[in-house]
C-alpha cells in the first residue's frame, strides 16, 4: 500500500498537460475486439484501470503491444470466450464493456460481476435490455452469460441514459444485420469518441452527440488509427488545484469544447478561467463567492446526464466550494454513497451538513486544516488531494491506489507545479 504525504499551503504555478481520457480508453480498447485487423490507439493513459482492461483482453486472445509510450497496437485476430478472472473483473466497472463486442464477434461471453468504485449500487439492467433487443440471450447465475448466433438491428429504448449501457449497445449494433436506433442514449464526450473511432473503422453511426443514435450495421470492421482525447475530468481537477491553492496554472490541450457547462456551474462557485485556443489559464485572482439564485435563495448544483453537470465532478465541486463565500446545496441523485467522503472534509474543518446520502450543504469560506485520511474512490480521492494541497501543514492520504486507477502520475504532475507531495510506502 502507498500513501501521499502532502505539505499544503503552497500556491501552484506553471504548465501541465493532462493525460488521455480514461473513460474513452476503456470502451475503445473493448471495441477493438470487433475487428480482426490491427488497431493503433494513441494517447492512452497508463493507469491501473487501463492495465486491468488490457489483461482482460489478453485473456480473450487479443494481442497488445506497446509501439511507444502511450501508443498501443491492439490486434484481435482471434478471440475466444474464455472464463474471465473474477478478481480482475471486480477491479474495474468497465469489464461489463466486453459484453457487447464479444457477443457480436464471438457470439458468447461468460462475465463475472463487474466491480469499480464503491459509490452505491450500479445496475447493469440497461446493458442487458440493449443486448437482448439485438437478439442475444442473457442468463445470470452469479455471473453473466451472453450468447447469440446472430445479432439483428433493432429499435432500442434504454430505460436510463446509462453511459456504459449506451456504449455496449453501440458496440453490439455496429455489426448487427440491419438498422438500429438507440433512444435515450447517453452523449458524454467519451461516447462521442467511441462513435467517431468506430466510424474510422468502417462503422456507420449517425447523429453522434445526440440522444438518438442511428446505426446501419456493416458486415465487418477494418483496422485503423485513433488518438484519444484529453481527460476533461483531469483538466477540471487541475483547475481545482489552482483554485484551492491560490495559484496560477496553464493547462495545455485542455479540450475546451467539452467544458462549457462545467464552466457555467463552476462560475456559480466564483471560479473563473480563460480559454486561449485549446489551452486554459486559471488566474490567481478568483472571486470565490457563491452566486445566489433569484431573491437571494441558496443555489443548488445537481448532476444530470450530459451535457449537464457530470456526477464524476461532484466531489471536486464540493471541495472547491469550501473556499467560496456563501452557502450552496449539492445534489447527486445518481449514487447513494457519493457524498460520504464529506466527513473527511469536515474533519479538516469544512462546514458541511450531510442532509441525506444524496445531498449536502456547504457553507464557506473555510481554511482547511491538515488531516490523515483514506481515499474512498477515484474522484473523492482526488478531491482530498486538492483539500490537502490547500491546508497549511502535513496531510496524509492513504489507499492512493484508488486515485491511480484514474490519474496517471498525478503526484509527478503536481510536483512540476510546485506541490510538496511525496509517494511513500505505508
Amino acid at each position: 500500500m502507498e500513501q501521499f504525504v502532502i505539505q499544503g499551503g503552497i500556491p501552484l504555478k506553471g504548465e501541465v498537460t493532462p493525460s488521455g481520457n480514461k473513460n474513452s480508453t476503456l470502451p475503445l480498447l473493448a471495441a477493438c475486439i470487433l475487428t480482426d485487423e490491427p488497431v493503433i490507439l494513441k494517447n492512452i493513459p497508463l493507469i491501473k484501470d487501463v492495465f486491468a482492461m488490457r489483461a482482460l483482453l489478453e485473456s480473450l486472445g487479443v494481442e497488445i503491444s506497446e509501439l511507444e509510450p502511450h501508443t498501443w497496437k491492439i490486434h484481435a485476430k482471434q478471440v475466444r470466450p474464455a472464463d474471465l478472472d473474477p478478481d480482475l473483473c471486480r477491479k474495474i466497472r468497465a469489464s461489463i464493456l466486453l459484453a457487447g463486442p464479444m457477443t457480436a464477434r464471438a457470439g458468447e461471453l461468460h462475465l463475472p460481476p463487474p466491480g469499480g468504485d464503491v459509490i452505491g449500487r450500479r445496475r447493469v439492467d440497461t446493458h442487458l435490455i440493449a443486448i437482448k433487443a439485438l437478439g442475444a440471450e442473457v442468463f445470470y447465475d452469479r455471473s453473466f452469460h451472453f450468447s447469440a448466433k446472430e445479432l439483428k438491428g433493432a429499435d432500442i429504448l434504454l430505460d436510463e441514459a446509462s453511459v456504459t449501457g449506451t456504449e455496449n449497445a453501440i458496440m453490439a449494433a455496429v455489426t448487427a444485420r440491419g438498422q438500429s436506433t438507440i433512444r435515450n442514449a447517453a452523449s458524454e464526450p467519451h461516447i462521442q469518441e467511441l462513435c467517431h473511432f468506430l466510424n474510422t473503422l468502417g462503422a456507420k453511426i449517425n447523429e453522434i452527440g445526440s440522444n438518438t443514435l442511428h446505426i446501419t450495421g456493416v458486415p465487418r470492421l477494418h483496422g485503423g488509427e485513433f488518438t484519444i482525447g484529453t481527460d476533461y475530468l483531469e483538466v477540471v481537477s487541475f483547475i481545482g488545484a489552482a483554485v484551492m491553492t491560490g495559484g496560477e496554472i496553464t493547462i495545455r490541450n485542455a479540450g475546451v469544447a467539452y467544458l462549457d457547462m462545467i464552466k457555467l456551474v463552476f462560475g456559480r462557485l466564483g471560479v473563473v478561467w480563460m480559454c486561449v485556443g485549446n489551452d486554459i489559464l486559471v488566474p490567481t485572482e478568483q472571486p470565490l463567492e457563491i452566486e445566489h439564485d433569484l431573491g437571494g435563495a441558496i443555489p443548488m448544483i445537481s448532476v444530470m446526464p450530459w451535457p449537464a453537470f457530470p456526477t464524476d465532478l461532484m466531489s471536486i465541486a464540493i471541495t472547491i466550494s469550501t473556499k467560496a463565500k456563501g452557502s450552496v446545496l449539492f445534489h447527486d441523485w445518481m449514487y447513494p454513497s457519493r457524498m460520504f467522503f464529506t466527513d473527511k472534509l469536515v474533519s479538516m474543518g469544512a462546514q458541511i451538513v450531510l442532509c441525506d446520502p444524496h445531498r449536502c450543504i456547504v457553507q464557506g469560506p473555510t481554511q482547511l486544516a491538515p488531516e490523515k485520511m483514506e481515499s474512498p474512490d477515484i474522484r473523492a480521492g482526488m478531491a482530498l488531494v486538492l483539500a490537502a494541497l490547500s491546508a497549511n501543514g502535513k496531510s496524509v492520504i492513504r489507499n492512493i491506489g484508488q486515485i491511480d486507477r484514474g490519474y496517471e502520475n498525478v503526484d509527478i504532475k503536481l510536483k512540476k507545479l510546485g506541490a510538496d507531495i511525496q509517494r511513500l510506502s505505508e
